[in-house]
């Protein structure tokens, strides 16, 4: 089974398997280190099922807005029954690696649970980079370590066994080759977070 298939046959449970009380609490704690204010424009990469849109619409309100995209066809359409009605909040179908959005048109970049499923991981941080705007920043995050992560992907599926994240030394390098400064990591048991600022130098993009 292909990467794209497996997520797409998640689609029909995953609120039910990953959307937990558990999850909740854990990203209401999270989201203060993301760094968002009032009236930003989102793009949360890999949304999936939109677990992460409410919990970034209550900060960005109803001045601010939320993109969602997704390259699984499932995923977008769970996420467009949840929230294609609320007027801030756009779902797209759209894979990180090839992004047809705007350059510089996002203040910040959401990345929650992708990361290690990307083919291209650097392909994918330089179209991220190219579409934040200069100062805006990026927030790769999982509700499990680094460690963790490798073994629960082991556990669940062939399509999934090796997607794991880089090391410490590995993820600040191509972060810095895409153009980001500002890295910080923590890396700890039931949370992995990695912030970075795209360079204000990168004012043509």
């Amino acid at each position: 089974m292909s990467r794209k298939a497996y997520f797409n046959e998640l689609a029909k449970t995953w609120d039910q398997e990953y959307d937990t009380p558990e999850l909740s609490v854990f990203l209401k704690s999270l989201i203060h280190q993301f760094g968002l204010k009032l009236g930003q424009r989102v793009l949360d990469v890999g949304g999936g099922t939109g677990i992460l849109v409410p919990f970034l619409i209550k900060v960005v309100g109803s001045a601010g807005s939320v993109t969602v995209i997704d390259y699984a066809e499932q995923m977008v359409q769970k996420c467009r029954l949840k929230y294609a009605h609320l007027h801030n909040v756009s779902i797209e179908l759209q894979d990180v690696e090839a992004l047809v959005l705007p350059a510089a048109s996002f203040d910040v970049i959401t990345c929650f649970g992708l990361f290690p499923h990307l083919t291209n991981k650097e392909k994918a941080l330089h179209q991220m980079e190219r579409v934040l705007k200069p100062g805006g920043k990026l927030v790769l995050a999982h509700a499990l370590s680094s460690a963790e992560i490798k073994a629960h992907h082991r556990s669940v599926s062939s399509a999934v066994r090796f997607d794991v994240l880089p090391t410490k030394p590995e993820m600040n390098r191509i972060l810095q080759q895409a153009g980001f400064t500002e890295i910080r990591i923590t890396d700890e048991p039931g949370c992995y977070l990695c912030l970075a600022t795209k360079s204000q130098r990168n004012k043509d993009l």
